[in-house]
């Protein structure tokens, strides 16, 4: 495999994740609603902090990746900047999804015990 092959099928994967991922937030407000803690603090942090990782994805690291795979393909060196710019932004994704994950584990408030 090489790495315009490889960088191309991680590409179409972060893709569909991205497409998937709508679920994610549809998903949490039914069970939110089912709850009944839509006015809960944590959980309108979890939304907005959902939002932002959509955004940087679609806004930074998709694009960031499309120019990366348009220099492998016309066999030009990749810019190092370019490359250390998709690393921050996907940093910065996985940072704001992991806090989503501890919010949605930790419920701060939550009468479950949890």
């Amino acid at each position: 495999m090489t790495a315009v092959t490889t960088v191309t099928l991680l590409h179409r994967i972060c893709g569909v994740y991205a497409r998937m991922g709508i679920a994610v937030p549809v998903l949490g407000l039914a069970t939110a609603l089912a709850m009944g803690v839509l006015g809960d603090g944590w959980l309108i942090t979890s939304i907005a902090l959902t939002a932002a990782a959509a955004g940087i994805l679609i806004a930074f690291v998709l694009p960031a990746q499309e120019e990366i795979i348009g220099e492998l393909d016309e066999s030009r060196p990749v810019d190092r900047q370019s490359t250390v710019r998709l690393a921050m932004f996907t940093g910065v994704f996985n940072l704001l999804w992991a806090t989503v994950t501890v919010l949605m584990i930790v419920r701060p408030g939550s009468t479950t015990g949890a």
